[in-house]
């Protein structure tokens, strides 16, 4: 007589058909993108990002991925008016010139700042508006998502000085016993100290004033852009600011809190962090970058700087260096994004490990 397969015989056998095509189909998959990661690694790199908004700052993910045993975390923070999204294209090349050269997996947040981008949303982020504060902001994120303090703190402009206040802080205690100092920050394109009316041609000042003289709702992105051309801002500084509208009904609105930005500003102006690169705590490294065409620096603190720097090789004993970004202006990311990439990966904190 013929074998007839008993029904829960057969629904055995066709459950593991299933799942063999199931896997076939999974190896199938994984293959072509591992082949399309070996092609394009920035690719790879940006398939790993995330974002995120907490009743603290708002945040985005990018994430290298590699065969790193650990985690590492690097906090990346924009300038005045800008967003974390400013810092995108550039977080994910480090991300992917990472997981080739890292020995651990890296995790970079793009913070927008207290003021600025989805964070202007977030309540309970309450005045004075200034770097102490600021820089609060980011251990209240790290409590609040649980993670470990950062290994990294990259800011650019204002970014720069408030990674600077987060470094003091951690430090000093402020943030309790648990806090420690990121192992390096890099500070791009932003002075350490007091910014003098005298040593500042105003563009920054006349932006701000003008931004508060405005019509408010703001009509359109091309009549504000004109706008500003015609009151004598150059069109690319003009199309940036037009960039931070955002769409609301019929008219535009900013995506930050102007009058909050305006006292992050005065703070950034006032406060100096000259005594923490005298003596930077033990095992850290601070590192900044000069855009060579920046109208931020002057004689004198540049030279005050690199002697800082070259008393201050030791990163047992807490070390400051410098490094000069060519052809490029102020807006680093945007003028010599792989100059600037040629000079941070290299000598990122996980090559060192």
């Amino acid at each position: 007589s013929q074998f007839v397969p008993s029904r829960p015989f057969r629904r055995r056998i066709l459950k593991r058909e299933e799942e063999s095509m199931a896997r076939a189909l999974r190896n199938q998959l994984e293959s072509r993108f591992l082949i399309r990661f070996v092609q394009s690694p920035t690719l790879f790199a940006s398939c790993f990002t995330s974002s995120r908004s907490l009743q603290t700052l708002a945040y985005e993910e990018v994430r290298s991925s590699g065969d790193g045993k650990t985690e590492s975390t690097a906090l990346i923070l924009h300038g005045l008016l800008g967003s974390g999204r400013n810092w995108r294209s550039f977080s994910r090349s480090l991300a992917s010139s990472l997981s080739v050269s890292s020995a651990s997996d890296w995790k970079m947040v793009l913070v927008d700042l207290r003021n600025h981008g989805r964070s202007t949303e977030v309540e309970g982020i309450n005045p004075p508006h200034d770097l102490v504060n600021s820089a609060k902001d980011l251990a209240d994120l790290v409590k609040a998502s649980g993670w470990n303090w950062p290994d990294v703190v990259i800011g650019h402009s204002l970014g720069g000085k408030v990674a600077l206040q987060f470094m003091e802080s951690c430090a000093r205690g402020d943030y309790g016993e648990s806090a420690s100092p990121p192992k390096q920050l890099w500070v791009l394109d932003s002075v350490p100290g007091e910014v003098k009316a005298e040593k500042s041609d105003g563009e920054v000042e006349k932006v701000l004033h003008t931004l508060q003289s405005l019509p408010s709702p703001i009509t359109s992105r091309t009549w504000l852009v004109d706008h500003m051309v015609e009151l004598g801002f150059s069109r690319s500084l003009s199309e940036w600011i037009g960039s931070n509208l955002k769409r609301s009904g019929d008219s535009e609105t900013w995506a930050f809190n102007l009058d909050g930005a305006v006292q992050m500003f005065k703070s950034y102006r006032e406060t100096s962090y000259w005594s923490l690169l005298e003596n930077p705590p033990k095992e850290t490294e601070i590192s900044f970058v000069i855009a060579e065409k920046s109208d931020r620096w002057d004689h004198d603190t540049t030279t005050r700087l690199e002697t800082i720097a070259n008393r201050r090789q030791s990163v047992a004993d807490g070390k400051v260096a410098t490094h000069l970004l060519r052809n490029s202006g102020h807006w680093v990311h945007t003028d010599n994004p792989k100059g600037l990439l040629e000079i941070v990966s290299p000598n990122f904190l996980s090559t060192h490990k």
